[in-house]
């Protein structure tokens, strides 16, 4: 991000405006598309951790304990917890 001087970039009427509500301050104009993807969802990360996610949960429901999910995806109790909590009111919500 680069400093430039309001004199040299906008118009003399568009100063005039802008120092109407601000006056030797700095201002961050952003960029107009300047929406980054989330982490993950550029690729495919994000829904192959929802997809296991899902797993998780519906394994638990069918029976398995924690013990043996933590054994079969290799995380931790508490992750596994998390994990079926989290999925749970998802996989409950009538919008997904």
């Amino acid at each position: 991000m680069q400093y430039k001087n309001g004199k040299e970039v906008f118009p003399p009427s568009l100063l005039k405006e802008v120092q109407k509500h601000l006056q030797g301050e700095l201002v961050y104009i952003p960029k107009k598309n300047n929406q980054r993807a989330g982490w993950g969802e550029m690729n495919g990360s994000r829904q192959l951790l929802a997809q296991r996610n899902k797993e998780i949960y519906l394994l638990y429901k069918d029976g398995l304990s924690f013990e043996e999910l933590e054994q079969k995806f290799n995380l931790s109790i508490e992750s596994i917890r998390k994990i079926i909590y989290k999925t749970r009111g998802l996989c409950n919500n009538p919008k997904s």
